[in-house]
């Protein structure tokens, strides 16, 4: 039996290679995919058999209704987001939307990077064609790169193993940051934002962070003295399980437990593209141990969901399997009703985590991708409203959304319209909430929860 910390890996895994893998690169003859893989699989993990198991027990929870999932960062990585002020700032939106929720909703919050590995994208198209000229499609940094040229374009398989070391780095000081003392509850002001300022958030959060301060001097006073365990909170990566060929790499048998875990990351999920119930991805989602969450959009099947569920948690364990609901604000209260029953008729335990962003995306006139803020916020509250009714609980949420003061997505209290799209539109791929829109959200959601209790 191989242990974490190496040992080859390929007996591992293997049936997800019988299926057909979708959305995968077509690398030359010429290129070292072996000898990279093989790198890969004498490397280190990224994390431990134990992290996985925690947060199987915390998804459990929050599937129960005992904590809350936020899931939040980036739609597509880049290499060049390794710095500490892009690290720095995506942990403290985390951080303060966090302190929002556990204090508006009551319970703890489950925190999940949605980064430190989230470098592969699924795409409408495999090629992309500028000015007569066509070229592959851009699919991530762990496989090509985004400027339009054919040295850039074409797959190259030694990107996975920068796509390791950027991964290792960015987990390295996300792990001494919020082990260290910057994630303690006694200094959220260490977590503050430029955007804060000038954020319509700002007094309401403020007086959060003043409340949770005064509440901390009292248990300590009648307590006498301070509890450690404000120190320092779980945090937890996950990314879009796409590259299987990465994935696999990473993937381990562990001492003492039984099965192998991929140890690439706490918390892989399966986009609605490779989400077929013969393909690779579910096969390869169904061989291991991880926590696993899958995409649902507005065209799944509720007898095609039915079988999804039962395939991948046949075991029907609690915190094995979310289920990541992207459907659109338009389709939300007609669509949703249905997948619940179906789930429900299963007897089988899932999480359901709201995703308000991918169903809202949409072109401007000027041919640029952008969502709107009213949207996304309508789509989760109804959220909330369709699992009430249905007896169900909506444990999660799921948002791209970045700590960066960019404007990508319309509306919001801060008040980003479309002519404002072309100052700090940064990202590669999809448009992401900013800092005041993201902490807007979070508000949304304890303000939701209230009116419903």
């Amino acid at each position: 039996m191989k242990n974490e910390n190496g040992g080859d890996p390929s007996s591992l895994s293997q049936s997800w290679r019988e299926r057909q893998a979708a959305q995968q690169p077509a690398y030359s003859e010429g290129a070292d995919l072996d000898g990279v893989l093989a790198h890969l699989r004498r490397l280190p993990p990224l994390v431990t058999s134990w992290e996985v198991e925690a947060l199987r027990g915390q998804l459990a929870e929050a599937a129960a209704g005992r904590r809350f999932l936020l899931q939040g960062g980036e739609c597509a990585e880049s290499l060049s987001d390794c710095d500490t002020a892009t690290i720095t700032a995506r942990l403290k939106l985390l951080l303060q939307m966090s302190l929002v929720l556990i204090y508006g909703l009551r319970v703890p919050v489950v925190r999940v990077g949605r980064f430190a590995g989230q470098y592969a994208k699924p795409r409408s198209a495999d090629q992309e064609t500028q000015n007569g000229v066509t070229l592959p499609a851009y699919r991530g940094d762990i496989i090509n790169r985004a400027g339009f040229t054919v040295e850039e374009r074409t797959p190259d398989p030694r990107l996975m193993l920068d796509a390791y070391s950027h991964s290792a780095m960015t987990l390295n000081f996300v792990r001494a940051l919020v082990s260290g003392g910057f994630a303690d509850l006694h200094h959220p002001e260490f977590w503050n934002l430029d955007f804060l300022e000038a954020s319509p958030s700002r007094e309401e959060y403020r007086a959060i962070v003043d409340s949770v301060r005064e509440s901390l001097r009292f248990m300590e006073a009648i307590g006498e003295g301070a509890n450690s365990s404000l120190n320092r909170v779980d945090f937890y990566i996950s990314h879009e399980a796409l590259l299987l060929a990465y994935e696999d790499a990473l993937t381990r048998h562990v001492p003492r437990r039984d099965g192998i875990y991929n140890l690439a990351t706490h918390f892989p999920w399966i986009g609605l593209r490779t989400a077929a119930i013969g393909g690779a991805h579910i096969e390869y989602a169904r061989s291991i141990r991880n926590p696993v969450a899958i995409k649902i959009g507005p065209d799944q099947e509720p007898g095609e969901l039915k079988r999804l569920v039962r395939h991948l948690n046949s075991d029907n364990q609690p915190g094995r399997l979310t289920l990541i609901v992207r459907l659109g604000a338009d389709r939300i209260e007609s669509v949703l009703p249905g997948l619940i029953d179906a789930v429900q008729s299963t007897g089988t335990s899932v999480l359901w985590c709201a995703d308000p962003m991918h169903g809202n995306t949409e072109i401007t006139a000027s041919g640029r991708k952008t969502r709107h803020f009213d949207r996304i916020k309508f789509e989760l509250e109804q959220s909330f409203v369709v699992h009430d009714r249905s007896a169900s609980i909506l444990g999660g949420v799921h948002l791209e959304l970045t700590g960066e003061n960019v404007t990508e997505c319309v509306g919001g209290a801060s008040g980003v319209t479309e002519s404002d799209l072309v100052h700090r539109y940064l990202t590669p791929v999809d448009p992401r909430l900013n800092g005041s829109q993201a902490l807007e959200i979070a508000f949304s959601i304890v303000g939701k929860r209230k009116r419903a209790i």
